[in-house]
C-alpha cells in the first residue's frame, strides 16, 4: 500500500483520529496538508512528525463546519499541494443529553457540522478531481454509531447514518470519473476528546471489557484509511469499514 507521490488532505487532523490518519498517510508515502479549526502547538507537532518521515506538510486552519470555511481549507490545501488526491474528510461535534431534554439548536449544531460539513468539504473535493481526471480517493470519517443507537446521542448518531448514506450515494454518481468515495466507522477509539469525557481510568477499565480487550487507537483508523486510499482498494467503492474490534457483538457473545 504505497501512496508514494499522492497528495492528501485530512481535516480536522491536529489529534485523535484526523491525526492517526494523516501520519498512516504520510508512512505511506503520501504528502498531507492537516486543517484544524486554529494554529496549535498540536498541529504543529503532527506537521513536523510528517516532516521528520520526509513528506511535505502545511496546516491550514480553518472551520470546516460551514461552506466558506471549506472551500478557504480546501483552496489553501490546493495552494500548498498543487493538486488533491487524497481526502480524508473527519469533522465532528457531538453534544449528549437525552432526546426528551436536547436543546433544538444543540441538535442542529451536531448537524451541521459532522454531515453537512462533511458533504460540503466531500462536494469540493469530488468537483476538484472530476475536472481534473484521473480519479481521486474520498474517504469519510462515520462511526460505529450508525449501528448502535447509543443513547444520549440522538444527534450524532443520526448525522453519522446520514453521512453513510450520503457517501454511498456520492459513490454511485462518482463511480464515471473513477473516484472511490468510502466510510470508516471506528468503535471507541483511545483519543483525547474521549479521555475529556469520560475520564482516563474509566477508559482503562472499559477498553479491558471490549471483546477486543482494548480502545481502537487512532493509528487503527489510520491504517485502514490507507488501505482505501491505494491502489489496493481500487475495486472498493460505496462501502462502509468497520473497525470496532467487536464492539457490536458486545452483549452478543457467550
Amino acid at each position: 500500500m504505497n501512496l508514494s507521490g499522492k497528495k492528501a488532505l485530512v481535516t480536522g487532523a491536529a489529534r485523535g483520529i484526523g491525526r492517526g490518519c494523516a501520519l498512516e498517510l504520510a508512512r505511506a508515502g503520501a504528502d498531507v496538508v492537516i486543517n484544524d479549526l486554529r494554529r496549535s502547538d498540536l498541529a504543529e507537532s503532527a506537521a513536523a512528525e510528517i516532516r521528520a518521515l520526509g513528506r511535505h506538510s502545511d496546516i491550514v486552519e480553518g472551520d470546516v463546519f460551514t461552506r466558506g470555511g471549506c472551500e478557504q481549507v480546501f483552496a489553501r490545501a490546493l495552494e500548498s499541494l498543487g493538486r488533491i488526491d487524497i481526502l480524508v474528510s473527519n469533522p465532528a461535534r457531538n453534544m449528549r443529553a437525552l432526546v426528551l431534554e436536547y436543546d433544538r439548536q444543540a441538535f442542529e449544531q451536531v448537524i451541521q457540522a459532522t454531515l453537512i460539513g462533511g458533504f460540503h468539504m466531500g462536494q469540493l473535493a469530488a468537483r476538484h478531481m472530476a475536472k481534473r481526471g484521473g480519479g481521486g480517493k474520498i474517504i469519510f470519517i462515520s462511526s460505529v454509531h450508525t449501528w448502535i443507537s447509543f443513547a444520549r446521542n440522538v444527534a450524532y448518531n443520526a448525522a453519522k447514518a446520514g453521512l453513510n448514506h450520503m457517501a454511498f450515494t456520492m459513490a454511485n454518481e462518482l463511480t464515471r470519473h473513477r473516484i472511490n468515495v468510502n466510510v470508516i466507522e471506528p468503535g471507541w477509539i483511545d483519543t483525547p476528546g474521549e479521555h475529556e469525557t469520560f475520564g482516563s481510568a474509566a477508559l482503562a477499565e472499559a477498553g479491558a471489557q471490549l471483546p477486543w480487550g482494548r480502545l481502537g487507537t487512532p493509528a487503527d483508523i489510520g491504517k485502514a484509511a490507507v488501505f482505501l486510499a491505494s491502489d489496493d482498494a481500487d475495486y472498493v467503492t460505496g462501502t462502509a469499514l468497520l473497525v470496532d474490534g467487536g464492539i457490536r457483538f458486545r452483549g452478543a457473545t457467550e
